[in-house]
């Protein structure tokens, strides 16, 4: 299908970023999940294969081109927006996550679709120690005021999506098949900078890929109009301390697990040395407490919220191996 062809009936759920991380694992889901759903996914590039055996169709359009998006939402009932550009220039930044976001909410306006979900995360809060808290709102104490480009752009994709009675999702960290950033960034820290800081006592909100697609998928499948304008932490219940995630990480990888103990601030001027690429904001993240009450988005959804890290990670370990260049260990 190219852009400007809407069918009639339409498909039911429209999905961005659907070749992504993410993406695919919610992809899966659907399918799975929605036995007569039919899906749509706006996609630049070429799909897997499995996708359009599994009956996709595909649009082609860039979130940054108004006319590619013309009669997108033709038909869609819900529209699941996963798309977003992380990193790279702030303008480039705000094209896909703000303005990009914007006009896919403009199309379905159009189209007279319902439902929205949106995919952002925790990280558009301020900085500093989160120990617990609710999403915002009742006293939470969680304020927005993001410290990256990425983020300000995908909260300012958070407020459009809200102000159209949409639902926000905001996971921390994601791990699993296909993850880039999470595990990686852990294992290039640790071979870098070889000794844990301060224990490794700062605990984080994780949730494995799986699980965080299992529950936008049935938020997808069943939208509900009382959902909307609402926030939701999307991570496991049970915070992982950093000393934990790293020893199995270590243990499934083979990697050598840190030695000695260093104080926040000789660790922080070695990691500085060794990585100068890691923000402030990223190296809190891995040396203070960042985690979420999130039970409110399971018991909606009835979605277990996993098995645990170990048990996530584990399953995900030929990823992680080829990935990072590990060889298959022996016997």
């Amino acid at each position: 299908m190219s852009a400007g062809e809407p069918t009639v009936g339409g498909t039911d759920i429209l999905v961005t970023g659907a070749t992504g991380f993410v993406g695919t694992a919610v992809l899966r889901e659907l399918v799975a999940r929605g036995m007569g759903t039919r899906v749509r996914v706006l996609v630049r590039g070429l799909v897997p294969a499995w996708m359009t055996d599994a009956g996709v169709t595909t649009w082609r359009g860039d979130l940054t081109d108004a006319p590619s998006l013309a009669g997108l939402c033709a038909g869609i009932t819900t529209l699941v927006h996963l798309a977003s550009q992380v990193g790279g220039e702030p303008a480039l930044c705000t094209a896909v996550n703000e303005d990009g976001t914007a006009k896919i909410l403009a199309e379905a306006r159009s189209a007279g679709t319902t439902g929205v979900l949106y995919l952002s995360t925790c990280a558009v809060y301020r900085d500093g120690v989160h120990r617990g808290a609710a999403e915002p709102g009742g006293g939470s104490g969680l304020v927005t005021e993001p410290a990256s480009a990425t983020s300000r752009s995908r909260l300012a994709g958070e407020r459009l999506v809200l102000a159209a009675g949409g639902v926000v999702l905001r996971p921390h960290l994601v791990h699993g098949t296909g993850d880039r950033h999470v595990v990686p960034a852990l294992a290039r820290w640790v071979r870098a900078v070889p000794s844990w800081a301060a224990g490794g006592a700062a605990c984080a909100s994780l949730v494995a890929v799986a699980d965080l697609a299992a529950a936008i998928a049935v938020l997808a499948l069943t939208p509900r109009a009382e959902r909307a304008g609402e926030v939701f932490h999307v991570a496991d219940p049970r915070p992982v301390p950093v000393r934990q995630l790293i020893t199995a990480m270590c243990g499934l990888l083979g990697m050598p697990l840190p030695v000695g103990d260093l104080p926040l601030d000789e660790h922080r001027a070695r990691t500085r040395a060794a990585m100068p690429s890691l923000s402030d904001h990223q190296y809190s993240l891995l040396t203070q407490d960042h985690w979420y009450e999130s039970s409110r988005i399971w018991k909606l959804t009835g979605v277990s919220p996993g098995p645990g890290f170990a048990r996530r990670l584990e399953e995900a370990a030929d990823w992680y191996r080829e990935s990072l260049g590990i060889p298959e260990p022996v016997g």
